[in-house]
């Protein structure tokens, strides 16, 4: 299909030469603003670009036609807002047009589950099929207005309309639940307006964030309110003291949509699709709470009962379940609130790049709960660099999360290719049941530890120059994490690191002090 996105130009932004118009450009320009989407997304929002500009001329479906204002104005528009607050799900996208922001939104985080509210029939035919051609899940399209009188309960709103906000906060008055969202999307100058809003509704919302920001690479400011709509029952109960700062969501049937992402976040595979994870024990927990705050989405409970703990952020959501539905995430039976957190994506890693001073530790296992604790070693013993194979385990997995005791959060992860792609000529120290005695290894300055995958053990010619743990030889082997500790501890009594306590700590993640000291050995 042609694109004939460049039939109007205008100039480009920051002075460049316009893009010709292409997913791989489209990706460019997304990129330049910290949107990174993986090949599926890519090509869903690719196909989506297709569609508008093949139906806009019958449909009148945007003003904005040069392509590069097509990518920044209405794609990346839509997107930022994700990566600007947590968004509430589910989430009504009001007066979406031909949708936006609610397509290139659950393109972009398919966890949420968008609802596509447009009142003009023609629009409304283009979503349908919109949502058809890319067959996404959680994405529906609601062909009508929305006054007070529409009563089906959604978490937040979101709208780039141009209706005041006060008047908006009204419409969605039978829709919006206690402690959802309303944001909307607006320009700079919106002062007088978010000033009117805050007096016409002050017995009913919150202003709850007011946030201004820029599409990257671009002079386009923009600037996100959030209303909070008031608990109502507690404000008419004057019940001030049960009053919480945390967005409720109650979820009573295992058929909610929400409920059923965070199932998936019990296995790998829904754990890298939603970049999330599910923190399990009161320990863990309450360390993940005061640690790492800025990951905490959710607090996870049964029923009303175990509110977050004081200082926890106020920007998390307090998902209540019921007893049945909690036991279900609650896999390791610790009946204590669990904690959805994001997942950070591991970096990039690649054999040819430039090695770097230290260890750089090489994961293949695939049983989650070896790799949670070899990554929980490594923090120990200060490993540069970890490295996941491709055939690791999930590292946010709940089992590898528990039994790194979270070290996960603060580790340093990286993405590697199979162990098949490990080049022969890379410095690697294989840990393997047969070998040179690991005590007898000078180790380099620079390097990367290998131990084998559980059961098949290292490819045949990492096996040839491998190195042992001598051991009682009634004994077949260690288990592969254990292997790898013992191998960190070797590897740190030799080059004389100082100690995790130490005060001159901080020095040693430095580089250049790094290589200094492991120069004087």
């Amino acid at each position: 299909m042609t694109d004939r996105g460049t039939r109007h130009p205008k100039k480009p932004p920051m002075g460049k030469k316009a893009a010709s118009p292409s997913p791989d450009s489209m990706d460019r320009l997304l990129r330049r603003c910290g949107i990174h989407l993986t090949d599926e997304q890519r090509n869903q929002l690719w196909r989506y670009h297709q569609l508008l500009r093949h139906h806009d001329d019958r449909l009148n479906l945007t003003r904005i036609r040069n392509f590069d204002n097509m990518v920044l104005k209405l794609y990346a528009d839509s997107i930022l807002p994700a990566m600007q607050t947590t968004l509430p799900s589910p989430l009504l996208d009001l007066g979406t047009g031909p949708g936006m922001p609610g397509v290139p939104l659950k393109i972009f985080r398919p966890d949420l589950h968008i609802i596509l509210a447009e009142s003009r029939q023609n629009r409304c035919d283009f979503l349908k099929m919109v949502v058809d051609e890319l067959g996404i899940d959680g994405l529906e399209v609601l062909d009508r207005g929305i006054a007070p009188d529409f009563d089906r309960k959604v978490q937040g709103v979101i709208t780039r309309a141009v209706e005041p906000m006060a008047d908006t906060l009204e419409r969605v008055a039978g829709c919006l639940s206690p402690g959802g969202l309303a944001i909307f999307m607006k320009g700079p100058g919106c002062d007088k307006e978010l000033e009117e809003a805050v007096r016409r509704c002050t017995t009913t919302h919150s202003l709850a964030e007011d946030i201004p920001y820029q599409i990257p690479g671009t002079p386009h400011r923009r600037r996100l309110v959030i209303f909070r709509r008031n608990n109502s029952p507690m404000l008419e109960t004057g019940d001030m003291d049960s009053v919480t700062p945390y967005r409720i969501r109650t979820i009573e049937s295992e058929g909610n949509p929400l409920f059923k992402d965070l199932r998936k976040l019990l296995g790998g595979k829904g754990v890298k699709k939603q970049e999330k994870a599910l923190v399990c024990g009161s320990r863990l927990v309450a360390e993940m709470v005061g640690k790492h705050p800025q990951v905490c989405l959710a607090w996870v409970t049964k029923g009303d009962g175990h509110p977050p703990p004081d200082g926890a952020p106020e920007s998390m959501e307090w998902i209540q379940l019921t007893p049945d539905l909690f036991a279900r995430l609650d896999v390791f039976g610790t009946k204590s609130p669990i904690l959805l957190a994001k997942a950070p994506k591991p970096v990039p890693w690649h054999p040819t790049d430039d090695p770097l001073p230290g260890c750089t530790l090489l994961v293949p296992f695939q049983d989650p709960e070896n790799v949670g604790a070899v990554i929980r070693s490594a923090e120990a013993f200060q490993v540069d660099r970890i490295v996941l194979l491709a055939e690791s385990a999930n590292p946010f997995h709940p089992k590898a999360v528990r039994a790194s005791a979270a070290a996960v959060f603060s580790a340093r992860l990286f993405q590697g290719p199979g162990l098949a792609e490990i080049p022969r000529d890379l410095k690697v120290i294989a840990l393997a049941t047969k070998g040179r005695p690991l005590s007898h290894i000078r180790f380099p300055q620079s390097f990367c530890l290998l131990a084998g995958l559980e059961g098949p053990g290292l490819p045949q010619h990492w096996e040839a120059q491998a190195v042992s743990i001598p051991m009682n030889p009634a004994v077949e082997s260690l288990n592969a994490a254990v292997a790898t500790a013992i191998a960190l501890y070797q590897w740190r009594t030799n080059v004389k690191c100082l100690s995790r306590n130490d005060k001159s700590i901080a020095a040693w993640a430095d580089i250049g002090v790094a290589r200094k000291i492991l120069s004087s050995e």
